[in-house]
Parts: structure tokens; C-alpha cells; sequence
């Protein structure tokens, strides 16, 4: 079996930037927030924090008692973006042929030109080598190289940090027999629980399952594709991932979960969902809005609409389900929110109503003008009134699925901001938040 891809995991990323970025932060435990609240969790936290038994999402007040020394600092997404790109150009530059998954994983086809393990080791350390001398050397990494995608991502996640894993036809499936089900790209819990009731819960069960119980397990034809991966079959990327949407989230801080600041925060959320939208190409055909609750109660609201891009009809529509939501009391404090545009629709798909034509064309000239000003003079320049008071809240994030465009989403692109040199921000004191 050839050895055709690499995958380069960038190890406790977040964290690592920030420790590139700042110096005094190298060495010391890391934890990265989307907000400065003990409530919070930790998004990201750096290779030290690790080693002392911290994991990602702890509650920041939980991750001060485990790691009194732990230094918290709040997100920078243009910041991680900037490296993503940076680093996926290095990549680019020794293996032309890459596949971006997420902000801190990357996929390259290698075609045969790495003939053997050992050529196959050479590049994997020219990589790192040119990533320590054109990026930095806290950005560290696991690079696993295979002879199919699914198993070079296998294989990244085998050594952490900083390790190199090559699995090649005479490796398998020894070296994967320590490994669980789980730890397969596409086999989360919903599936673990199908493997168990069809009696599989190792490796070497899994592996020694025939493709068409593969088939029979996945239901589909994904099973198949599953199963000529694992075995060493080349085949083309595909996803795990559900149906799409396109929305935002948002944990509120203590100052803002109240119904009116909610509301205000849910229209700057929708607003930014919409311009996204537009620029994807898309229109929606239904909202969906969610609040949980401090009590630990939540509430879901969904409304389905005629497929449209028009923020205009989403607000309409977000007003609507806010009034359908319970009442609240001192107990049932608005904690977390999110709006989501569902039902998405190629827009070359799409046809106008033929009552509402004009009015759609008129709210696309306005909206398009909207977008663009937001582009050229900076986020926020020009806003729907649902959202005033709430333009600074809710900021970018990056989802694991998704890397954000920040000169879609966020970049201030004001005069001022374009004069003013960029400070690096100072160090995070233990503070409560």
C-alpha cells in the first residue's frame, strides 16, 4: 500500500498562538475563554495545562482549583485566523495539495512522490522544521502519514505532542489494535452503541468485521466506504457531518442576561447569520431560536418561512418566536442563546414570490449596500435597530466545522483602526470575572 496522505494536527492551537505571541506566557498553563466569566469554559488550553490534568471545556472556576497557576485569556479569533493561514501556506509550499479540516487540522495528497517510509519521515520533518523557522516554534505538531485519509487522521491523533506517526500496509492492523472504536474519525457515541448491540467494542473486532456488516451497522453505503478505509483503500474525502445551518451562539455575561439585553444579543447574532448567508450564496427557509436557562431548563423555538436571504423577514420572524418563549422569573435567567437559519436552499434554486417580487428585489439592493458598507468601513457600521446595544457583544468564535472569514464576519476595518499600530494585549491576571 502506498503512502498517499499526510495530516498535520497543530497541537493545543489556541494556546499555542497565544504563546507565540506572547512570551511570558510560554511554559505556563493556558487557558483560553470566549469570555471573561468564571462561568465560562475553557475553549482551548495549552500543552502545560494538560500535563496537569486539565481537559478542554472545563469550567473556568473548576480549572483554577485543579490548576491554581493557571493563566486565563480571552480569545482572539482574527488572531488564530491569521495563523491558520499562515501555516496552511507553509504546508502548501512543501505538499501543493491540501485539504483544510478545521482551523488546526490539515490534509495533504501526497501522489506518490514519498515512495518510501523513510522519504515519507524526511518530509514530515521538513514541515515541521519550515513551520519553527517561518511561523514559530511553539507551533508545535502531530503529523500522521497513511495510505488513506481516514487512517493519516488516525495517526496524527496516536502521539501528542509533537509526534510523528507512519502507518503503512505491514503496520496493519497491529499498531491500531490498542486503539477503541471511538477513537475513528465518524464513529461517535451513536455509533459506538451500534457496534456494541452488533457485539464489537474493540479494534480488533471492529477490524476483523466483514464490509457488508459494515454496510448492515452504518445502514448506507457509508459503512462500505468505512470499511475499504480502514483496510487501505483509496477513496475520495467525505464528511461526517448533519444537515447544515447557519447560526451563532452565545453565552451571556452576567451583565446582559436579562430579556431585553437577550433579545438585543439575538438580533446582533441573526444579523450576522444573515450577511453570512448572503455571501454563501444561500437563502433559508426556516429560524430556529434556543435559550437555556441558569436554572438548567432550556426552551426551542422554530418557525419555518418562504426561502429567503432578507434580514428583514428573519427579524419578523425572530420577534414572533420571542413571544412564544415562557415567561421568566427570578429562577429562570436567560444563560445561553442561539438563532440558526435552517432549511438552506442554493440560491440559484431559489424562485420569488410573485406577489413579494418587488418588495425582495428592493430589500436585496438595501441589503447588499448594508453588507458591503459592513465590509469596507468596519463591522457594525450599519445595523438593524433590534440590535443597538448589542453590537459588541457576541464577537467571532471558530467552530471546530467552520473557520470564519473574518473579513465577512468581524474585522474592524475603521480609519482609525487601520492608522492604529496593533498592541499585544497584557498579560491576564487571576481575576474574577
Amino acid at each position: 500500500m502506498a503512502l498517499r496522505y499526510l495530516t498535520i494536527d497543530f497541537n493545543s492551537f489556541f494556546a499555542s498562538v497565544e504563546q507565540q505571541e506572547r512570551p511570558e506566557l510560554r511554559g505556563q498553563p493556558v487557558g483560553i475563554v470566549p469570555v471573561m466569566a468564571e462561568t465560562t469554559g475553557c475553549v482551548a488550553i495549552s500543552i502545560e495545562a494538560k500535563k496537569l490534568g486539565l481537559s478542554r471545556n472545563v469550567r473556568v472556576s473548576e480549572a483554577r482549583q485543579i490548576c491554581p497557576g493557571l493563566v486565563i485569556v480571552e480569545a482572539r479569533p482574527e488572531t488564530y485566523i491569521n495563523y491558520h493561514r499562515r501555516l496552511v501556506a507553509v504546508i502548501q509550499s512543501c505538499v501543493p495539495e491540501t485539504v483544510v479540516q478545521s482551523i488546526d487540522e490539515v490534509t495533504c495528497r501526497l501522489h506518490g512522490f514519498v515512495p518510501t517510509r523513510p522519504a515519507a519521515e524526511k518530509l514530515a520533518r521538513e514541515i515541521k522544521a519550515k513551520i519553527t523557522r517561518e511561523v514559530g516554534p511553539l507551533l508545535r505538531s502531530s503529523i500522521g502519514i497513511a495510505p488513506t485519509w481516514l487512517l493519516a487522521k488516525v495517526a496524527s491523533d496516536m502521539q501528542k505532542p509533537d509526534g510523528l506517526v507512519i502507518l503503512d500496509e505491514a503496520d496493519l492492523p497491529a499498531k491500531l489494535l490498542h486503539l477503541a472504536p471511538g477513537d475513528i474519525a465518524g464513529i461517535g457515541p451513536n455509533m459506538q452503541e451500534r457496534l456494541r448491540t452488533h457485539g464489537i467494542t474493540t479494534m480488533a473486532q471492529l477490524y476483523a468485521a466483514p464490509m457488508a456488516e459494515f454496510r448492515g451497522i452504518w445502514q448506507s453505503v457509508r459503512g462500505e466506504q468505512m470499511w475499504r478505509l480502514l483496510h487501505g483503500e483509496d477513496l475520495d474525502y467525505f464528511t461526517q457531518r448533519g444537515g447544515q445551518t447557519i447560526g451563532h451562539g452565545h453565552v451571556l455575561p452576567p451583565a446582559r442576561r436579562n430579556p431585553e439585553a437577550a433579545l438585543a444579543v439575538l438580533h446582533r447574532l441573526l444579523q450576522k447569520a444573515a450577511m453570512r448567508l448572503r455571501h454563501s450564496g444561500l437563502c433559508a427557509g426556516g429560524l430556529t431560536v434556543s435559550i437555556d436557562y441558569r436554572d438548567e431548563t432550556s426552551w426551542r423555538g422554530e418557525l419555518r418561512l418562504t426561502e429567503t436571504q432578507d434580514t428583514l423577514e428573519f427579524t419578523r420572524a425572530l420577534n414572533q418566536l420571542w413571544k412564544k418563549r415562557p415567561a421568566t422569573d427570578r429562577k429562570r435567567v436567560p444563560l445561553r442563546i442561539g438563532v440558526h437559519l435552517v432549511n438552506l436552499l442554493d440560491l440559484r434554486l431559489h424562485t420569488p414570490d410573485l406577489f413579494e417580487q418587488k418588495t425582495e428585489e428592493v430589500h436585496g439592493r438595501l441589503l447588499t449596500a448594508m453588507d458591503h458598507l459592513n465590509k469596507v468601513l468596519g463591522k457594525n457600521s450599519v445595523y438593524f435597530g433590534g440590535a443597538h446595544g448589542a453590537t459588541q457583544d457576541a464577537p467571532m468564535r471558530i467552530a471546530f466545522t467552520r473557520i470564519p472569514e473574518p473579513e465577512i464576519e468581524e474585522i474592524d476595518r475603521s480609519f482609525e483602526g487601520r492608522l492604529k499600530k496593533p498592541q499585544k494585549p497584557p498579560a491576564a491576571e487571576p481575576e474574577a470575572w
